[in-house]
């Protein structure tokens, strides 16, 4: 019987909440091809070796996978068509001065900002969706009959009917889980939970994905009991508890409305409204300085590297294996001299830190060719790791070499791409 390893279980607690949609984790067929061609020469080269995979070598594994994973795409972020990171130093990127408040993104993409002067945003309300918030009900009470049932919900664009049927000894929190159930996977813009208070009572809440009302409109939702009324009135779910609205902004000080939190500016800003601002003080929307674009770019690097210091160190009191503190250390030393020329400079615990004044006379000065060489040098550098660590974390953690393969009669192995491929599932009687 297969059951889940705690392997999955760090996975989730520790990197679950960062595994949110990021467009460099989605590839090419080229590159996919790529990443099965190295790993069938990682495998066709790779001794056999046994792991004792007990202890921390399941989590040393997913650091190093997550981490390079990170890595990956930080310098994806950074490579042009042209490989060259000098190409951000001219990349116009947009800069909110209340980034609580109102974010902004850059989506003019080479057009002349010549006429854009920085301009000021005021959140005054935010947009909101419709909420039909239901009766509370005792949660084992049996409030609805057997039988089937049924209720009909109209946008203004289109009109659904919804069936659901109660069995024997269904209570009333049964009832509310099958139609919130039957709400949320029926993909209609709508968001069912349950409510619960301190008197062993729930309440089925409704929420449109939706937000704002537009002049000619008076609900995003309608529920109408039909032949259901009874049912329906119980539940309360046809009862409009909070309004869906507009939000309410300044640009400039004058005054503007949009159905939703974000929006386009002239077709060059997209702006999303996140919480409202104080009077008078509203949101200045820019462009960062060359300088700081480059800053900011330069410093995911550094905090890429430094993560796969921090993983080697974390685990080196239980690892005889150094190879990933020292190969990060040889990356390290091998462009020591020229990384301090552009203000990159380790501490003592061989963590890298930017010195941001230093980047910018660097990149700014007669030889800012010589520190955008350098600074590809140092995300190429980072990507080869990246890409290494990748296809196989399991090279970094200790093993007992089994048997060498014969020199020039090895063969591919396509079906045993890494130990780490089956970590996270430990299949038991």
């Amino acid at each position: 019987m297969a059951k889940i390893d705690s392997a999955y279980n760090y996975f989730l607690t520790t990197y679950g909440k960062d595994m949110g949609s990021n467009r460099f984790d989605s590839h090419k067929k080229s590159e996919l091809r790529d990443v099965y061609n190295r790993i069938i020469k990682t495998n066709k080269e790779s001794p056999l070796y046994k792991i004792n995979i007990d202890g921390d070598i399941k989590n040393f594994a997913i650091d190093l996978k997550e981490n390079a994973r990170k890595m990956q795409n930080v310098v994806s972020s950074l490579t042009t068509d042209t490989d060259d990171i000098e190409s951000i130093f001219y990349k116009k990127v947009s800069t909110s001065t209340n980034e609580d408040a109102v974010h902004v993104n850059y989506i003019g993409g080479d057009q002349d900002t010549s006429d854009f002067s920085n301009f000021e945003v005021g959140v005054q309300k935010l947009a909101t969706s419709q909420i039909n918030t239901g009766n509370f009900l005792n949660s084992n009470g049996h409030s609805f009959e057997e039988g089937s049932y049924s209720f009909d919900l109209d946008t203004n664009s289109k009109s659904y009917e919804f069936q659901f049927n109660v069995a024997s000894g269904d209570n009333n929190l049964d009832v509310q889980q099958k139609i919130s159930r039957l709400v949320n996977s029926s993909d209609v813009g709508l968001n069912a939970s349950i409510l619960r208070n301190g008197n062993a009572q729930s309440a089925l809440q409704i929420t449109s994905k939706q937000t704002g009302l537009s002049e000619n409109e008076n609900y995003l939702f309608n529920i109408q009991s039909g032949t259901s009324w009874n049912e329906i009135n119980t539940l309360g779910i046809s009862n409009i508890t909070s309004p869906a609205e507009s939000s309410i902004f300044t640009l400039n000080g004058s005054e503007h409305s949009s159905l939703s939190n974000t929006f386009t500016i002239n077709q060059a800003f997209e702006i999303t409204l996140a919480e409202t601002t104080k009077a008078n003080e509203p949101a200045i929307i820019g462009f960062k300085a060359n300088t700081d674009a480059i800053a900011d770019s330069v410093e995911e690097l550094v905090t890429s590297f430094n993560g796969f210091v921090a993983v080697g160190q974390k685990y080196s009191a239980n690892q005889s294996n150094n190879q990933l503190l020292n190969e990060m250390k040889g990356l390290k030393n091998s462009l020591n001299g020229e990384l301090q020329n552009v203000g990159i400079d380790a501490d003592p615990n061989d963590h890298l830190k930017l010195n941001r004044d230093v980047l910018a006379e660097a990149v700014t000065s007669s030889n800012a060719k010589d520190a955008f060489k350098t600074l590809n040098k140092f995300k190429d550098a980072l990507s080869r790791e990246a890409n290494k660590t990748a296809v196989n974390p399991m090279n970094y953690v200790d093993k007992v070499t089994v048997e060498y393969k014969n020199p020039g009669k090895t063969f591919s192995a396509p079906y045993a791409t890494s130990i780490y491929s089956g970590l996270l599932m430990d299949y038991s009687l």
